[in-house]
């Protein structure tokens, strides 16, 4: 398979003293994808977008600025319908409504004068299984029009494969970052460099598989979240029918091994569409300036997933919506959304 060219360098900015802040630090705003592909959601599609725009307004109400990513005409009306006249609308193309890995992942400087830049990925489908017009370039497009410089580097990343907790610790998993079909060239030791330089990363947890099913190969923001500095949230396993019991039980080990302190949620145990098992998880939470958005999924596990997490939350309202329309598509809340951190960081403090 060739990969698409990756943009080209708009501005050389030294990558020294920059960071990704945690998700929980100050935000601008939040970039949300509307979806808009019949094919990507059949049968789904309307509850889809539905579920997206009680997302967007959900965040709006609580007093940050939404811009929600619309594809055309017919979407950009569709969306006006169903969300408040708070929620900016974006038209862009765009394919897949999954900014957590199309967006660009936005850095800060540490200094006091929390400088930000962009860097951007090569992005090649999530290893080649999807690729829709404007994924590859909608990253450099957002972070140019927010007025960032920008960086590109040379190997395949997605955003939603990576989770830090503002220390320079970052988790991921195996599945996902060593895998053949992203970067066959590089060893762990050469992911682990290229995470330090490009993202600041300094210290790197390696969790095993992810989720059963998750087409991504295993994002990790569908397994386990830092929610403060070296807590690290993760799914128990809920009834004897769970599909990820072994996969929770690995990720713990290794967590625990490693020296984070876990802090456990609930599974939404065994969903399914159809035959179909599900890869959902309440970890797909999005992280906002005042609220924390869980998806939930018609499970008997829902509120206290729900309350689970707003438990880690005390300085943020915490609400539990609909996601299994969104996830029939192939992602949640998170993996739909990219915040901009703000330009003055300060520390925010979860439990």
């Amino acid at each position: 398979m060739v990969l698409p060219a990756l943009p080209k360098l708009m501005k050389e900015v030294p990558s020294m003293d920059y960071m990704m802040p945690p998700e929980w630090a100050p935000q601008d705003w939040i970039w949300i994808g509307f979806p808009h592909d019949g094919e990507e959601w059949p049968g789904y599609l309307a509850s889809a977008q539905e579920q997206i725009a009680a997302f967007a307004n959900a965040v709006a109400e609580s007093g940050q600025e939404v811009r929600l990513l619309v594809r055309d005409g017919a979407n950009e009306a569709r969306a006006r319908r169903l969300v408040s006249a708070s929620v900016k609308l974006e038209r862009r193309t765009y394919g897949d409504i999954w900014l957590r890995d199309t967006g660009p992942l936005v850095l800060a400087q540490k200094a006091a004068s929390a400088a930000r830049k962009a860097r951007r990925f090569g992005f090649n489908g999530w290893g080649g299984k999807y690729l829709m017009p404007g994924d590859q370039t909608i990253g450099a497009e957002l972070a140019q029009d927010a007025g960032l410089p920008l960086e590109v580097s040379d190997w395949i990343l997605e955003g939603g494969a990576i989770d830090g907790d503002g220390t320079g610790l970052v988790v991921t998993t195996e599945q996902c970052l060593l895998n053949p079909n992203r970067n066959p060239q590089l060893s762990r030791d050469d992911i682990e460099q290229r995470l330090s330089s490009d993202l600041g990363f300094s210290r790197v947890l390696w969790l095993g598989d992810g989720l059963l099913n998750d087409h991504t190969d295993g994002h990790v923001d569908n397994l386990a979240r830092f929610v403060a500095p070296n807590v690290l949230a993760l799914p128990r396993a809920t009834g004897k029918d769970d599909p990820n019991a072994g996969i929770y039980a690995d990720a713990k080990a290794r967590a625990e091994a490693f020296g984070v302190k876990l802090a456990e949620i609930p599974s939404p145990g065994l969903i399914t569409r159809g035959n179909f098992i599900e890869p959902a998880s309440y970890a797909n939470f999005a992280i906002t300036s005042h609220l924390v958005v869980v998806p939930t999924f018609g499970s008997v596990h829902d509120d206290d997933g729900v309350a689970a997490i707003a438990s880690l939350f005390p300085d943020r309202a915490t609400i539990g919506l609909p996601g299994d329309a969104v996830l029939a598509g192939g992602g949640g809340f998170h993996c739909a959304s990219q915040q901009m951190p703000a330009s003055q960081q300060r520390t925010v403090s979860a439990a």
